[in-house]
């Protein structure tokens, strides 16, 4: 199954993630892929908020590699931009994270390789040079999320 969603403000991508988060069993892997500025941690803050989370404690983990949240259910919220290496992705204790709550990982690509199968995708995209984004929702994880209608 693949969903596509298009976000024209921070708000309405909030809204977005809010709307995932919501319907999430609690020990899924969300892969996001998308460039500098694409809303990536926007997302986050709303998806935090659906499971429970104060949103005001989202914030991008750059430096710290890996955010944890408790709420209602658990999120690790993980930044892979200056992840280069196996050695480097073994060093944030990322599969130690995998089925211990909700793992979402910003810049994605950096470890595609290394990602489960049975995730949620989420690629982003800007079609023009407003605000607006491109949410294109895959994977076999995304079964129950609630995104078909």
């Amino acid at each position: 199954m693949t969903a596509e969603f298009i976000t024209r403000s921070p708000e309405e991508t909030e809204a977005l993630g809010r709307r995932i988060g919501a319907q999430l069993a609690g020990n899924e892997i969300i892969a996001l892929f998308g460039g500098l500025g694409m809303g990536k941690t926007a997302f986050v803050r709303g998806l935090a908020e659906g499971l429970g989370i104060d949103q005001n404690e989202i914030s991008s983990p750059t430096f710290a590699i890996v955010h944890e949240h408790e709420g209602d259910k658990t999120l690790f919220h993980f930044d892979m931009y200056r992840v280069e290496s196996w050695d480097d992705l073994y060093s944030t204790g990322f599969f130690d994270y995998i089925g211990n709550g909700v793992v979402v990982t910003e810049w994605s690509e950096n470890i595609e390789g290394a990602l489960p199968d049975d995730r949620i995708n989420i690629e982003i995209s800007a079609p023009d040079h407003d605000d607006a984004r491109v949410f294109r929702i895959s994977g076999s994880g995304i079964d129950g999320c609630g995104l078909s209608d």
